[in-house]
């Protein structure tokens, strides 16, 4: 394996350079997602041990990014979602303990109500359901990341685990709205959703990578970069491949990297070992 990557660095500035740009933006997307929800995960713990009171009234939550690149979760209330029950600000990835804990400024922003808006209109359609287009699976529960950057107004939804050791990757949706929060456009982003162990079941035989294919895109998503991180610190894996008709999306967990190549490079690297062999 360590003689793979080392080709691989060599043939990187040759073979990924056309995609470049787009792998780039896949990844600061994907690992704004990840902090996101990262947030939510801590914020959602700290709600429940230090608000339990305040729990039957909330409408829910998200998270969103200030102007000072600092993560900001919050809980609003259920029936009226501009009355803001408790807001949580994390710095850096963000950290486990929040830098300030707000619960007097009880007013949403407009930044706040546009994102609850979008998001709450996304749960809608998804539980609605109207025309069977999502999927739900058993032992798995929905995460809603409301988005709004550079004026495009989008809703990540991601398919979590709800059992221990299993990471889930797939059955994810984005939605897209416009300024007036109607949806414009909804697309699947996986066909269908994979699940990986965490760890393997032979303590002599760890799981050292773990990969899936691609048919609705040609590199790996911003959402499995999400899901991948959220759950890096809870697997033995180190690698994910995502490998489609065009390019093997190869991304390093422990050092958040991603490294596009073509199929073509891949398919010459794989050959090269064999013969090594």
């Amino acid at each position: 394996m360590k003689k793979v990557f080392v080709i691989l660095l060599t043939v990187f500035t040759v073979t990924s350079l056309s995609f470049g740009q787009n792998a780039n933006k896949v990844l600061e997307e994907g690992k704004l997602l990840y902090r996101l929800e990262k947030a939510s995960w801590y914020g959602t713990d700290i709600f429940l041990e230090k608000f339990a009171h305040k729990k039957d009234i909330a409408g829910g939550y998200l998270s969103y990014m200030n102007e000072k690149n600092q993560i900001v979760n919050i809980f609003f209330e259920k029936g009226n979602p501009s009355q803001i029950l408790v807001r949580f600000e994390f710095e850096s990835m963000p950290q486990t303990n929040p830098i300030k804990i707000d619960t007097i400024n009880q007013i949403a922003t407009q930044q706040e109500m546009d994102l609850i808006a979008i998001r709450q209109e996304a749960v809608q359609q998804v539980y609605e359901n109207k025309e069977g287009f999502f999927t739900f699976y058993e032992n798995t529960s929905l995460n809603f990341i409301p988005l709004i950057r550079n004026g495009k107004k989008q809703v990540f939804i991601l398919t979590g685990s709800q059992v221990p050791n299993v990471v889930n990757i797939g059955n994810d949706y984005l939605l897209i709205y416009n300024k007036k929060h109607k949806l414009t456009k909804k697309e699947k982003l996986h066909n269908t959703l994979l699940q990986f162990k965490g760890k393997s079941d032979d303590p002599e035989n760890p799981i050292t990578s773990t990969h899936h294919s691609h048919i609705l895109s040609d590199i790996i998503n911003s959402t499995d970069i999400c899901t991948l991180l959220l759950y890096k610190d809870f697997v033995e894996w180190k690698q994910h491949y995502v490998i489609s008709k065009k390019y093997v999306s190869i991304f390093d967990l422990v050092k958040e990297d991603l490294v596009v190549l073509t199929r073509k490079a891949w398919d010459k690297i794989a050959k090269f070992q064999e013969k090594k062999q």
